[in-house]
């Protein structure tokens, strides 16, 4: 079972059953998380900070790319909307898009 660790969200550890789901879904699953566009890699507000386990996403889509050349995602910023799981990684939600009614730990 994969596991999905949101540091800055006081260590909160999501497990995961399947390796097909987008980031965005699993998190959504146990918590909140910022998403504006509807999961089309449209936007940036679903951005996930990867403090652990960049090797375990899939290769970044046509919509990140993009950010990444406007200057809208940094190196270890993935679109949670658009990446696949296939190990176990730590994040953290940019305070940038942090969720007013969620008590973040940093």
């Amino acid at each position: 079972m994969l596991e999905v660790t949101i540091k800055n969200l006081h260590s909160k550890t999501i497990h995961c059953k399947s390796k097909t789901e987008k980031l965005l879904d699993i998190l959504l699953s146990e918590t909140d998380w910022m998403h504006a566009c509807g999961k089309k890699g449209r936007c940036t507000t679903c951005t996930a900070i990867v403090v652990k386990g960049k090797e375990h996403l899939s290769e970044p889509t046509e919509a990140e790319l993009r950010f990444i050349k406007l200057g809208k995602l940094g190196e270890n910023e993935r679109l949670s909307c658009q990446c696949e799981l296939s190990g176990n990684i730590e994040i953290k939600a940019p305070k940038l898009y942090q969720l007013p009614h969620l008590e973040y730990s940093e």
